[in-house]
């Protein structure tokens, strides 16, 4: 990605990388279309609503904390530092096999409690704890592919993560119906496939991994091992990021209990959105893992007038995607809700939902593509406290403030343009005027004269 016309670059790295969400997307929501419609809103409440928040809570935390392997791969394969490469490689390997031991056991011992501190509805409870369990009993191959696939990534490679994540979508639905509507498991059967078609894809990224073609990038699984330099390294980039990660998620853990006041209907219809949502969120992440890695590998090869053309047209592209998106949400939204329940207090919440969120996505973009620009160069620590006071501490502030005097669903969903807004607008100011370029080269050994150069 260091050379070449900028857009195609990008475009042609985003394409896989959409399409593998798209299926990921899919992948995850074959639970819910086949439990919504078989088993019930209540079982379609128990796969989603605080079970799901409470996934994303952990699974996020590690994969922001994973990410910072993904940024030092991109770089030294940019700098064409082989040593550094590999042993990065063997290192992030390690660390999704040794978060994985300890989130199936933070999961495993944590579901009762947390959902029953979040105010699950009693009527969904039991289903929760059991998808959550057998969920976090698969979690480390869910990891090891997550690493995986972000080195494939960090190495300019979307491809094959989009192979792998179409066989496991169709392996997902496949065992769905297998599971749900051959054998009639409910809520376990969905877990069970969910895991198993993880499992598949783990063994699929790690064998694309060890037949690289280019030795400095293949995985050697009797060199996976922590080396504590690299970890160090990792962790320095990675846990602001997951940090980050973990913020969002504690705010929306807050704001699923307050959702969970209104009832299993809006549970049901928060779970639908999310869906819904997840376009979304599946195409902006998209453009900003894209970004990341463009500014990873050119930052390594000390092209810093291409990382700020690169900036500029990730966001021109971002924007366009958002508009077309919000719009379709709004015009489509009701249509999609019924795929998942037809139930009319469902789809009338989660259209007052629709009508109030989409049309605001735009609000969001700024801080997905700067501030995965930023981390590209190794600039992790002020993204994430910007993220924190201005998406988190202020979402809850709006939360405990604000909904008390007018308790409806609108208020609730508010929150998140309001803060999106706010953050947009400090990572703008700090991108044009924070002087995280130098800081960075100065960090890295370069020179004012290579920078100028």
């Amino acid at each position: 990605m260091t050379e070449g016309v900028i857009w195609k670059q990008l475009l042609l790295f985003f394409l896989p990388i959409i399409f593998g969400s798209f299926f990921q997307q899919l992948y995850n929501t074959a639970d819910a279309v086949i439990v919504g419609n078989f088993v019930g809103k209540e079982a379609l409440a128990a796969v989603g609503g605080a079970t799901g928040t409470f996934i994303s809570l952990l699974i996020g935390f590690f994969t922001g904390l994973a990410s910072g392997a993904t940024v030092m791969i991109a770089q030294y394969y940019g700098a064409n530092q082989q040593s550094a490469l590999q042993k990065t490689i063997h290192t992030g390997v390690a660390l999704g096999l040794a978060g994985g031991v300890v989130l199936m056991a933070v999961g495993l011992f944590l579901a009762p409690i947390v959902l029953s501190a979040m105010g699950t509805p009693a009527d969904i409870m039991q289903d929760a704890v059991t998808y959550m369990r057998i969920y976090f009993a698969g979690v480390i191959p869910n990891l090891l592919y997550n690493i995986g696939a972000g080195i494939l990534r960090a190495l300019g490679d979307s491809r094959r993560p989009l192979i792998v994540l179409i066989v496991c979508c169709f392996c997902n639905i496949g065992l769905d119906v297998l599971f749900v509507l051959g054998l009639h498991m409910g809520v376990a059967g969905a877990g069970i496939a969910t895991i198993l078609s993880q499992l598949i894809s783990c063994i699929c990224i790690l064998l694309f991994l060890a037949r690289m073609q280019e030795e400095q990038c293949r995985l050697y699984p009797a060199r996976i091992r922590f080396d504590l330099l690299y970890l160090k390294k990792i962790v320095q980039i990675g846990l602001p990021a997951g940090l980050q990660s973990s913020m969002y998620s504690i705010s929306n853990v807050i704001i699923q209990s307050t959702i969970n006041t209104f009832g299993t209907d809006t549970v049901a219809a928060w779970t639908v959105y999310g869906k819904i949502d997840c376009v979304y969120w599946m195409t902006i992440s998209a453009f900003g893992i894209a970004i990341t890695t463009f500014v990873g590998q050119n930052f390594g090869a000390r092209k810093f007038d291409r990382i700020k053309r690169g900036v500029r047209v990730c966001m021109g592209m971002s924007v366009l995607a958002t508009a077309v998106i919000s719009i379709a949400s709004v015009v489509f939204g009701e249509t999609v809700l019924r795929l998942f329940n037809d139930d009319p207090g469902v789809i009338a919440v989660g259209m007052r939902i629709i009508r109030t969120v989409p049309p605001l996505f735009i609000t969001y973009n700024a801080i997905e593509i700067l501030c995965g620009a930023l981390r590209g160069t190794g600039d992790a620590v002020r993204p994430m406290l910007m993220t924190m006071i201005g998406v988190c501490v202020l979402r809850l502030v709006w939360i405990f403030t604000v909904v008390p005097l007018r308790h409806t669903i609108e208020t609730v969903v508010l929150s998140y343009p309001i803060t999106w807004t706010v953050t947009s607008a400090a990572f703008f100011i700090y991108y044009i005027h924070g002087g995280w370029l130098k800081r960075r080269c100065a960090a890295a050994g370069i020179s004012q004269e290579q920078i100028s150069a």
